[in-house]
């Protein structure tokens, strides 16, 4: 973005914040303690950025930053994983649903221990700047490579949607700035971090925002807790109340009203049924340990041993954060469920079906806190959303261009020319899938990305490191499978074929596709993999020791790969 770009957005913000915008915030004056907040988030980060950029001269300070520690990159990494989805959508979804949003919280948690003893270490191990440098160390590069770039791209962009879109409508809320608006602003700010800053600029993004995501969420969690006395007793029991007036408004029997009540502190309200639980779950556990941006953070510690400990910090930081989550969603039936300055007569959140934790910090806090809030929720936005584009371009630059096409030997100075062209044009796709998904929840979107990392990532990474028969085609084919069964699923569920495209019923009768996704990648990883009888197989298996070695000791860990 060019200054006389950033000039006029920042001019469409104080021209166009005293409008009042359709279905948000009734009566409610410009916000401009938020907005000041949040242009001081940008002008703190775009200096961050323009330090970074003086210390990224080569491929890896861009693709890896260096000088990470153990616990900056374990702040980093929470940083990531806490995306608008958790912050914004699931905090919604719990609004709307009650018990059954805690499975997005669990989900997001459980699959961490996953990460950690399976592939942390043998990721730092074996690999430079990608994920596909492990799923294809001892394999023929071309195959996996040109499959590991196309499940980062689809993993990503479905990622990308539920940050654009909890972007938008936040800003939409806050500023009176259009949404098409907003989602520009979002993906230009997006574009200087990465071109300029690389990974060094983006990790440090991600540690101020989760420390301001921390305090924040903490300071909103007391604020409720207070107004209930400090009991979790209360905190539920008032919910139920809630809901129960809510439904008795729509005209139903007291037994009945009182039944929609109770219905919120058990499971249905979302999930409606075991497979579909279960799918679910695969996909949040799985995905985690195969989200191509996360990965991609073991590659900025210096070794296995600060791998392992960026783990443990995340996780701590992580499952802090989303017992949080579920205090706030419940927090938000107690005390916006009847203000109409929140809700509208439906009893539907004004200002898009993101932001509960929104109006939430406006009743504990007033102005001031909604401002820190909407900087925090901002600052979780493009710090999670220049990450993922991130990852995005070096599957282009390093993956393909690097890898495949000019088969290693390729300039640095044309890969880094590569990457920044790629990353231009990912901040374009973004705001225009945006524009597309502008009405889904965030959370769900982001579970969708989730379902397909597990599926074609997941079995290629754990495969390729675990099992000494697979082959390059079992792993390219094998994981093509995976991936394009996710994907192919997840068209034909009611998430997209109802929801988005507009027919009737769903061809695939469940939201996730895990379940039966997940078994189909490992399945055809191990059956073309055993019928393998191609030179290249035996290449591919007497290279699995040597492999074995480095992941598990890190001897030779500055190496070359053994194509």
């Amino acid at each position: 973005m060019t200054r006389s770009a950033l000039l006029l957005a920042l001019l469409g913000w104080a021209t166009g914040a005293e409008a009042a915008i359709s279905g948000t915030i009734a009566a409610r004056s410009t916000n401009w303690t938020a907005i000041l907040m949040f242009l001081g988030f940008v002008g703190i980060t775009l200096w961050v950025t323009a330090a970074a950029a003086r210390r990224t001269r080569t491929v890896s300070d861009f693709y890896t930053g260096g000088g990470i520690t153990g616990f900056q990159n374990g702040l980093a990494m929470a940083g990531d994983y806490c995306s608008a989805a958790s912050f914004l959508g699931i905090t919604s979804q719990i609004f709307n649903d009650g018990f059954d949003g805690l499975i997005y919280a669990i989900g997001f948690l459980v699959g961490w221990p996953i990460v950690l003893f399976l592939v942390a270490e043998k990721l730092r191990n074996l690999g430079r700047f990608t994920f596909a440098d492990v799923a294809s160390y001892r394999f023929l590069q071309g195959p996996v490579r040109s499959f590991s770039a196309v499940s980062t791209l689809l993993v990503v962009s479905f990622y990308l949607i539920a940050q654009m879109v909890g972007a938008g409508q936040l800003i939409q809320l806050l500023f009176g700035l259009p949404y098409l608006y907003a989602i520009i602003v979002v993906g230009g700010l997006m574009m200087v971090y990465v071109l300029f800053g690389g990974m060094r600029a983006t990790s440090w993004v991600q540690i101020i925002k989760a420390v301001m995501l921390l305090c924040g969420a903490s300071f909103l969690v007391f604020g409720v807790m207070s107004h209930v006395g400090f009991s979790f007793e209360a905190l539920f029991a008032r919910a139920v109340t809630v809901k129960t007036k809510l439904a008795l408004e729509t005209g139903l029997s007291p037994a009945d009203a009182a039944a929609k009540g109770r219905a919120i502190m058990g499971p249905g309200g979302f999930i409606k049924d075991p497979i579909s639980a279960l799918s679910f779950g695969f996909a949040l556990m799985l995905g985690t340990a195969g989200l191509p941006h996360i990965l991609m953070r073991f590659f900025t510690v210096p070794d296995a041993r600060e791998a392992r400990k960026s783990i443990l910090w995340a996780t701590v930081w992580i499952g802090y954060f989303y017992a949080l989550t579920f205090i706030l969603g419940f927090g938000a039936i107690v005390l916006i469920s009847f203000n109409p300055a929140y809700v509208d007569g439906a009893g539907a959140l004004l200002g898009g079906n993101n932001m509960a934790v929104m109006h939430l910090a406006h009743a504990i806090g007033g102005n001031l806190f909604l401002g820190f809030i909407s900087a925090v929720a901002f600052a979780t936005i493009l710090a999670v959303v220049a990450g993922l584009t991130l990852s995005a371009a070096s599957a282009i630059s390093h993956d393909i261009y690097a890898s495949v096409i000019r088969k290693g030997d390729a300039e640095p100075a044309k890969e880094l020319r590569v990457s920044r062209i790629t990353t231009v044009l990912l901040g374009i796709a973004a705001i225009i899938l945006g524009v597309v998904f502008q009405k889904q929840n965030v959370a769900f979107m982001v579970s969708l990305a989730f379902a397909l990392a597990a599926s074609g990532n997941f079995p290629v990474l754990v495969m390729s490191l675990l099992w000494k028969g697979c082959t390059t085609k079992g792993a390219a084919w094998g994981g093509a499978i995976g991936l394009l069964s996710a994907f192919g699923l997840t068209v034909v569920s009611p998430v997209i074929w109802v929801a988005v495209f507009g027919f009737e019923h769903a061809i695939f009768p469940y939201s996730s596709p895990a379940l039966f996704s997940v078994p189909a990648g490992f399945f055809a990883i191990w059956l073309i993999s055993t019928l393998d009888r191609s030179p290249r197989a035996a290449i591919d298996r007497a290279a699995y020791p040597a492999q074995r070695l480095r992941s598990e000791t890190g001897i030779d860990v500055h190496g070359p790969a053994a194509h």
